[in-house]
């Protein structure tokens, strides 16, 4: 397997058999947006297609449930900061669930650590690279000769996670930042040898990964916005704390989703949550195709239309998949081209999880599929399609489920009456199924069937 590794710019090879990767979760001050689902989805069939590759893999994915943000909201609302990430740390899990991003071993949740970010900011305190403020503990960015080893850069861009600068007019660099912050009257409070208060954000990743997974480990995710100043920010101050190089041995970062153009986030207010997206009645996996059709480094554009094509493609997909269903006398796909198949897809995914070109090869077995299934090639068929539901997460295989003798006897019985001309009774044997929301589809000499949407 390959991967395009941020930090060295280029493809490198995973030897490593089993692997530790963490990724960026959200902030839960409120639903998530369509922004946050790209990567989460994303992240959620790169982990699917390492397994599939034959690696081991230990996935732990964050919730930051202290943040600035949630203490903000929390306020405007007249509710404790910990109500308003409890509850948004469920609508999280339940859209996630509603997405089929399962393969996470793990949800850490940030306030479950804290013992571990106190012992980090004690640790950086006593090796002289953090300072004590009125407001806080800071990392003193000038005493580490690497940062901006990543992003090979020092200074803001526009598209960065500007949010999480922390402001003090007591830090000594402008871009020190926030190891803890004291506590405030009403916030959240957490007692330490350094003063009370709450984590600042960067630190939480690396308490977690160093708990779970020790000082260095294997793949780091997120989305590409978190490389300047979040990951940055986790670099310093773990290799500044553990005095070992390098924290993390390969970044992996997912592109932006886009309005034309334009990133979508809450801050510039053109985003579009989850939550919406399902009380309008989407289907999951039309959303889950849509971001499987981009490469996860890529920028995506979304638009109603992209949805609509995607619902389009997954529709004709599942009526693929119902022909696991329906053997036929005839047929040209060969148990051999769908082993084949299989290889090249598990191909194009172990050269950087390469989505598109998977996604080309179903398609190319789902067309010849269509032209007729013969009885010996069932089975690799239908593991075939449970496969790519492995792989892609895409639920084609729970979508279409058998129908009953009686459906088939009714098909049957129509179609001797096709071949008697009495298309009359034919037609009102179509429109009775057509009621049973299954809808027959007549080629090359023979009926297949799926169910309407």
């Amino acid at each position: 397997m390959k991967l395009f590794n941020t930090m060295t710019k280029q493809l490198e090879d995973v030897t490593k058999k089993q692997l530790d990767m963490f990724v960026c979760g959200p902030t839960v001050y409120d639903y998530i947006q369509l922004g946050n689902a790209k990567t989460f989805t994303q992240f959620d069939i790169i982990a699917r297609a390492v397994r599939a590759l034959g690696f081991e893999l230990n996935y732990i994915q964050n919730i930051t449930n202290i943040d600035d943000k949630i203490i903000k909201r929390a306020a405007e609302q007249k509710i404790k900061p910990e109500e308003l990430a409890n509850k948004f740390t469920e609508e999280f899990m339940d859209d996630m669930n509603w997405l089929n991003n399962v393969a996470a071993s793990k949800f850490a949740i940030a306030t479950d650590y804290i013992e571990n970010i106190i012992s980090q900011v004690e640790t950086l305190l006593e090796k002289g690279y953090a300072y004590k403020t009125a407001d806080g503990i800071y990392f003193e960015i000038s005493k580490f000769k690497d940062y901006g080893k990543l992003s090979g850069r020092t200074e803001l861009k526009e598209d960065d996670a500007q949010s999480r600068i922390d402001e003090d007019d007591n830090k000594k660099g402008w871009n020190d930042f926030a190891l803890w912050k004291f506590s405030k009257e009403g916030e959240p409070v957490w007692s330490a040898p350094f003063g009370d208060g709450r984590p600042g954000w960067h630190i939480e990743d690396t308490a977690i990964t160093e708990a779970e997974f020790g000082p260095q480990y294997d793949i780091h995710g997120g989305a590409v916005d978190l490389i300047f100043p979040h990951h940055e920010a986790e670099i310093t101050q773990m290799e500044a704390a553990s005095g070992k190089v390098p924290f993390v041995s390969t970044w992996l970062h997912a592109g932006f989703l886009t309005v034309t153009g334009r990133r979508m986030g809450k801050s510039l207010g053109n985003f579009t949550t989850v939550r919406q997206l399902r009380e309008e009645g989407v289907d999951p996996n039309t959303l889950r195709l849509v971001f499987a059709q981009a490469h996860y480094r890529s920028q995506l554009d979304y638009s109603s239309d992209v949805l609509s094509a995607a619902s389009s493609r997954w529709l004709r997909w599942r009526s693929m998949a119902a022909l696991r269903w329906q053997p036929q006398n005839e047929g040209r796909l060969t148990a051999e081209t769908i082993k084949e198949s299989k290889a090249e897809i598990l191909k194009h995914l172990a050269n950087d999880i390469q989505t598109p070109e998977a996604l080309h090869t179903i398609e190319r077995v789902f067309s010849e599929a269509q032209e007729g299934l013969e009885k010996s090639v069932i089975n690799a068929y239908s593991d075939f399609i449970e496969f790519i539901d492995d792989v892609l997460g895409l639920r084609l295989a729970e979508s279409t489920a058998d129908i009953s003798e009686e459906t088939k006897q009714i098909i049957e019985k129509r179609n001797k009456a096709r071949e008697s001309k009495d298309y009359a009774a034919a037609d009102k044997l179509r429109e009775k199924l057509a009621r049973e929301n299954i809808v027959l589809n007549d080629k090359n000499g023979a009926t297949f069937w799926c169910f309407k949407d």
